[in-house]
C-alpha cells in the first residue's frame, strides 16, 4: 500500500511506495522536527511539523508511487563534495 503526507485527512504529497519515502520527502523539505522523545528514551524523536501525517492512502488513478519516487530521486541533489 502506498503512503503520502496528509493534513487534516487532506492529501497534500504524491504517493510513494514505503512509508520510509515519505518520511525521507519530508525531511528534505523541511517538515520534519526533532523533539525530545516524551517516552524517556533519549536522544531526539523526528516528528512531522505542523500537524502533519504520514498514512496509507490509494494512489489517484493517474498516478504511480515508484515512478513519484523514481522522479524524486532524480530531482534531489547530490549531497556530497569530491575532495581533491
Amino acid at each position: 500500500m502506498p503512503y503520502a503526507l496528509f493534513s487534516n485527512d487532506a492529501k497534500l504529497s504524491k504517493a510513494y511506495p514505503t512509508e520510509a519515502d515519505v518520511w525521507k520527502h519530508a525531511r528534505q523539505s523541511g517538515l520534519v522536527v526533532d523533539v525530545v522523545s516524551r517516552a524517556g528514551k533519549p536522544g531526539l524523536q523526528p516528528v512531522l511539523d505542523n500537524d502533519y501525517e504520514i498514512k496509507p492512502c490509494r494512489p489517484d488513478p493517474q498516478e504511480d508511487p515508484a515512478e513519484n519516487q523514481a522522479e524524486a530521486e532524480r530531482e534531489t541533489p547530490l549531497d556530497f563534495q569530491l575532495s581533491s
